[in-house]
């Protein structure tokens, strides 16, 4: 799985990084957790607002930092919707 998190530098994208990596870490999961701070490529996503988070290169968040339950939800989608690719 490959994260990244879309922003500049604010508090803001540090509180989202920081979240992902905990809840990567929580689950137990093998992800590439990736902090983006090129304009050039974040502006590459739908983005209007960071902080953003990319998970499997689809935007699924943008605009605040979720909550923990959030983003383990988000993340926790992505690898069902990976498991479902794979068997197909």
């Amino acid at each position: 799985m490959n994260i990244k998190v879309l922003g500049t530098g604010c508090s803001k994208c540090h509180q989202l990084e920081q979240v992902v990596r905990d809840v990567v870490r929580e689950l137990a999961i093998e992800a590439r957790v990736e902090e983006v701070k090129d304009m050039k490529k974040i502006m590459a996503y739908p983005i209007l607002m960071t902080p953003g988070l990319v998970i499997n290169e689809e935007l699924v968040l943008s605009g605040k930092v979720p909550t923990r339950a959030e983003v383990t939800q988000l993340i926790i989608s992505s690898l069902e919707k990976e498991e479902r690719s794979r068997k197909r």
